[in-house]
């Protein structure tokens, strides 16, 4: 009895550790969230949200910022002793960017230009206090919140954020950086074309696809070859002059279903995201920066994700079939 009991004094120590090791992964992993936000149904409120939350650093990208609500959230932060630094486009956006520019600069926060080596810097993103990430299709442009379909997914994935922040003090000192990709995450100009390939390619019942662009040929290509194996594959996009009449025009003669919005309609079309065989256990969604473009996807700084998140492949696929019933057959 002395040598089991022995045995089990020694044993407990390890099996508890076991068991708490177990524990605190089983915790970690079931504290991971991913909240899906859909605009402009929900308003700003939870982007604004999350900067208020901040209480040690903001680090955000954004293509295209003016937003005087966000600006002042940021210097209010900046004010509040949180570090607050933030990248904004020159390439494209210098002017409409130049005024949060200054007064970043001058209520305490670090606005910089981003690095000129990209076509341009399209990426939308904010990481608060190193630990939650919001990756975003919108600019915070405020004029274009209340008629734009956008999607943002605000997530604390450590891997995630841990890449995010990584990139972003590359592109902050414009030095060279091959982005870390983290658990799912979707870089331009590297892994993007394959990442968005994959997505279609790898489709077998079904595709769901919003852009506000459609250029690429890449993309047309597997979306017509996706159709053409029998993949039901709906596209929704704002039709704004025709801009994309031939690629409509292939990809409706392999099959895609296509429904379009006029430029002048209510809703305008500049979500990026995709939703492959929505409802089976092997669904996927991809959501961010990227435009279906060459220069989206192989020579600007854009940031998107792809997931398998139930939440996020619910709020997209409702959303993505809502705006295809409603819109005009090409």
């Amino acid at each position: 009895m002395k040598s089991r009991s022995k045995l089990f004094a020694l044993c407990m120590p390890a099996i508890s550790a076991l068991l708490c090791a177990g524990l605190a992964t089983s915790a970690s992993a079931a504290t991971v969230t991913r909240t899906l936000v859909v605009e402009p149904d929900q308003g700003l409120t939870p982007i604004y949200n999350l900067i208020q939350s901040a209480t040690r650093s903001i680090d955000m990208t954004m293509y295209e910022l003016v937003d005087t609500q966000a600006q002042s959230l940021l210097c209010q932060a900046a004010a509040n002793g949180v570090a607050v630094r933030v990248i904004l486009d020159q390439n494209l956006e210098y002017n409409n960017n130049l005024s949060a520019y200054n007064q970043l600069n001058s209520c305490g926060a670090t606005a910089v230009w981003a690095w000129t080596k990209y076509d341009a810097t399209h990426e939308k993103a904010i990481v608060v206090d190193g630990t939650t990430a919001a990756i975003m299709s919108l600019n915070l442009t405020s004029r274009y919140y209340s008629d734009t379909r956008d999607f943002a997914v605000i997530e604390n994935d450590a891997a995630d954020v841990a890449a995010i922040e990584s990139t972003f003090n590359a592109d902050f000192a414009a030095q060279t950086i091959t982005p870390p990709v983290g658990d799912d995450l979707v870089w331009s100009p590297t892994n993007a074309k394959t990442q968005l390939v994959n997505v279609i390619n790898n489709a077998q019942s079904t595709l769901q696809v919003e852009n506000e662009e459609m250029s690429y040929g890449t993309i047309v290509t597997a979306l017509e070859n996706a159709a053409k194996r029998g993949v039901n594959v709906t596209v929704c996009m704002t039709n704004d002059n025709n801009d994309y009449a031939t690629e409509f025009n292939a990809l409706k003669k392999a099959g895609v279903h296509i429904t379009t919005y006029a430029y002048t309609a209510p809703l305008y079309i500049h979500a990026k995201a995709i939703v492959a065989d929505y409802g089976t256990t092997h669904a996927t969604a991809f959501v961010g920066s990227e435009n279906f473009s060459s220069n989206s996807i192989n020579y600007n700084r854009e940031l998107g994700l792809v997931t398998s998140d139930t939440n996020v492949l619910t709020g997209l696929h409702t959303t993505l079939a809502s705006d295809y019933a409603g819109g005009t057959a090409w």
